[in-house]
């Protein structure tokens, strides 16, 4: 299972455990059991502080396995064989339950350690999701620091029944107690502050309570995370609020084109831009959304935000680094069916189409790379663009029209998402030379059409363009004094990170300049 690389670093790795922990094995005699049998005998091989302990028991799933301090019965079960993106949860949980201590804030363990429910979690993943590691690792840890919690993280393609009976189409899919918690990306202080329904209110009041900052940063991907590097620097009072550290980074699969850096994945990118920035001296606010902002009267005046949960932060100045989200087909039956066969990532989700007829809608570069790696899974896909060429680059159509299981229509104009009330089932599209409506048997649509600027939250006071993009000047500087935006969110051409975080390093510097003119 583990090649000799792998087991030389898990080696490296176990020798941070401070307790031992034992693997209670619930397996059978089917070959999906013994692959497991044969993972868990080589971590124990590896740790005089692991053990294995099997056992048959018709409440777990089999195979699985439960990882728990050595006497005891709780902690993080996996059902299946937790490789591919998700053995970086599975060497994570074998440290935190052997005593080595999570990074997250102390206030938010000690939150998680008071919950005072019986939580029964299940999330279901694929080996190939990227964005579901980051949620089985939030659940463990839950179910490590807390005995009331249950968390078992179960590979899909290990239990394809459970996900037919489950309708499941996308993931990760996240269960609480039997029912739906959750679809896609979900931070640890998400998952908490949903489940501590006071969390909210108190962090909203500790919040307000702050005094004003030198200056908040709106957004923690890539243009946030560089200016809060910057203006830390200067030595100035900084706020970093954000729904999720990284942004849309995060949705990235692999980076190839960050200067310095031959390749990478955008999980492991925002990881670093993390702890770049928590070496200085940032209040890092996360899970927080911003709806209302309120520029101040006068130059030099105090901003005020808003957030969904209540709060009201103050700063001397601020940086929008909002960044931008998947732009949606806006058409009928789309969030009907989001996550029951409408979704927004290939690399997720394709597992979980294996065998049938799926649709890529968007013929950009985005769009056909979909098509080109869905077409190694699926049955067939069609790929839909509005104009009447694709926009992606030739190497790419050369490749995607050499796959004999893919079809290509230009002209084509989505109409309606089609279902039968659980799951989709067709879609509508016209053709816009003939105006002629037709329709698609699929069970899939991947939707690939670009992004659009998370910015309509700010109202009329800040300047925006047609696209929505905040208008900025070379400086970064919007058209309120001592308000700055960069990254995705702006009228800055070409959104790569690169330039997003250069635009982001500019914002801080200007707002630096302003607060020293100013004071």
């Amino acid at each position: 299972m583990l090649d000799t690389q792998l087991q030389t670093q898990l080696s490296a790795y176990l020798e941070k455990l401070t307790k031992p922990i034992e693997l209670v094995a619930n397996l059978d005699d089917s070959s999906a059991s013994n692959e497991v049998r044969q993972l868990l005998g080589q971590i124990a091989a590896l740790s005089d502080k692991v053990s294995v302990v099997e056992e048959k028991r018709a409440d777990f799933r089999q195979p699985s396995f439960l990882i728990t301090p050595q006497g005891e019965r709780h902690g993080p079960r996996f059902a299946g064989s937790p490789l591919g993106h998700e053995f970086t949860s599975l060497v994570l949980a074998l440290l935190q339950t052997g005593g080595h201590p999570s990074k997250e804030s102390q206030a938010l363990l000690e939150q998680i350690k008071q919950l005072p429910d019986e939580l029964h979690f299940e999330t279901y993943y694929s080996l190939s999701c990227h964005n579901c590691p980051d949620v089985v690792q939030a659940l463990n840890l839950l179910a490590i620091l807390n005995p009331r919690i249950h968390h078992t993280a179960i590979d899909g393609g290990k239990f394809q029944q459970e996900i037919s009976d489950r309708n499941i189409m996308g993931v990760p899919a996240v269960f609480l107690n039997g029912e739906s918690f959750g679809h896609g990306r979900m931070t640890l202080a998400e998952i908490v502050n949903k489940v501590d329904s006071g969390a909210a209110a108190r962090q909203a009041q500790s919040l307000s309570e702050q005094a004003p900052f030198d200056v908040l940063i709106i957004g923690s991907g890539p243009a946030g995370a560089a200016a809060a590097v910057y203006t830390a620097r200067k030595g100035i009072r900084t706020g970093l609020l954000g729904e999720r550290f990284g942004g849309q980074v995060l949705d990235t699969v692999d980076i190839e084109n960050y200067i310095s850096v031959p390749k990478t994945e955008g999980s492991r990118l925002a990881t670093a831009l993390r702890t770049h920035v928590e070496d200085y001296q940032v209040d890092v606010i996360d899970a927080q959304q911003a709806v209302q902002l309120t520029p101040a009267q006068e130059r030099g005046g105090l901003h005020q935000l808003h957030t969904a949960s209540g709060a009201i932060l103050s700063a001397k100045s601020i940086i929008l680094a909002t960044g931008a989200r998947w732009r949606n087909m806006g058409v009928p039956g789309e969030e009907e069916y989001r996550t029951r066969g409408v979704t927004y990532c290939p690399h997720c989700d394709g597992p979980l189409f294996k065998g049938k007829r799926v649709a890529v809608v968007g013929g950009g570069n985005s769009g056909v790379e979909a098509a080109i790696d869905l077409a190694g899974l699926v049955e067939h896909v069609t790929l839909l663009e509005f104009a009447d060429v694709l926009k992606a680059d030739q190497v790419l159509q050369t490749k995607l029209r050499s796959l004999p299981n893919v079809e290509v229509i230009v002209n084509a104009h989505t109409q309606e998402v089609l279902g039968d009330g659980q799951q989709v089932s067709g879609l509508v599209w016209k053709d816009r030379l003939t105006d002629t409506l037709h329709t698609l048997p699929l069970a899939g649509i991947f939707v690939q059409i670009g992004l659009l600027p998370n910015t309509t939250w700010l109202g009329e006071q800040i300047a925006r363009n047609k696209m929505g993009e905040i208008i900025v000047d070379s400086r970064g500087e919007t058209n309120q004094p001592g308000i700055f935006a960069a990254g995705d969110c702006t009228t800055v051409p070409y959104k790569q990170i690169i330039i997003a975080s250069g635009e982001g390093a500019k914002a801080a510097l200007s707002a630096f300049d302003y607060l020293i003119r100013t004071e």
